[in-house]
């Protein structure tokens, strides 16, 4: 599929999108890419607390007609901390997927706002052109973050060994029944269009009761959306905080890992 063609019913194409599923099943009937307006009606239309970190409503506004000017509130973070703007290209999926993660994570990709603002303004005032460790952070998390639920220790333990056969294919019915991915990062949902061996995450774990981690993702959002923002602003400080994911090794989320030799691969599933 050309990731330029707007294709209405992408979200059917792989269980990776579950969790923005709820939006693109409101723009399903859609022939033609969403618009800005069309995004902002759907941005009210999923709930009201959609809101900067000065509980500024979030709106999306087109890219295009961005202020060329250079001063510093017309940057992107800074433009969405002081006016909840949010600069977006149309007919761009990467944008497009920014927006969704915007309204299923609205107390996550607030805090992360929140971060950029803080040391852009520092750095603005230093006139320093530093991005520094947190920022990176931030960024690599905004992009490519997962969500990692798991009702046994265990597999937190594995993963963060780099266990991967084990989790994934000797303990697949049990890894299937206790442990869940939830994808956070936008430039993942891009990816997952045309999904490649090499698809990797930035893993934030959570040991959670077994009642929930058997609940819809739906109803799981806003609880892990709380933890998220709460773990992004308090413990979040370099990359070292995050945790390479491969992806396409959970359990069904490629065809290809219905085999045992998928998982030999250590160019993709590499060791620690």
């Amino acid at each position: 599929m050309n990731r330029v063609s707007w294709n209405p019913r992408f979200h059917l194409d792989s269980p990776i999108f579950e969790p923005v599923s709820s939006c693109a099943e409101i723009l399903c009937t859609q022939t033609s890419w969403p618009t800005c307006q069309d995004l902002n009606v759907l941005t009210e239309s999923v709930g009201s607390n959609i809101v900067n970190s000065n509980s500024q409503p979030i709106v999306f506004v087109s890219h295009e007609k961005n202020n060329i000017s250079n001063s510093f509130e017309q940057q992107y973070e800074p433009r969405i901390y002081l006016n909840g703007e949010v600069p977006t290209r149309e007919k761009n999926w990467h944008d497009f997927f920014n927006a969704l993660v915007w309204m299923m994570f609205p107390r996550t990709k607030a805090a992360l706002n929140q971060i950029h603002y803080q040391v852009l303004a520092r750095s603005n005032s230093c006139q320093s052109q530093t991005r520094g460790p947190l920022r990176d952070a931030a960024t690599l998390f905004d992009e490519s973050g997962v969500v990692v639920l798991s009702s046994q220790s265990k597999w937190i333990t594995l993963l963060r060994q780099h266990e991967w056969k084990t989790v994934f294919w000797r303990q697949r019915a049990s890894v299937l029944s206790s442990l869940r991915f939830i994808v956070f990062g936008h430039a993942l949902y891009e990816k997952a269009l045309k999904p490649y061996v090499g698809m990797t995450g930035k893993g934030v774990f959570f040991q959670v009761e077994e009642a929930f981690i058997t609940k819809p993702v739906a109803e799981q959002l806003k609880t892990v959306d709380q933890w998220l923002a709460d773990f992004v602003l308090r413990k979040l400080s370099s990359s070292a905080d995050l945790s390479p994911i491969p992806i396409l090794g959970y359990p069904g989320w490629s065809e290809a890992n219905a085999s045992s030799d998928y998982y030999d691969n250590q160019w993709y599933f590499r060791p620690l």
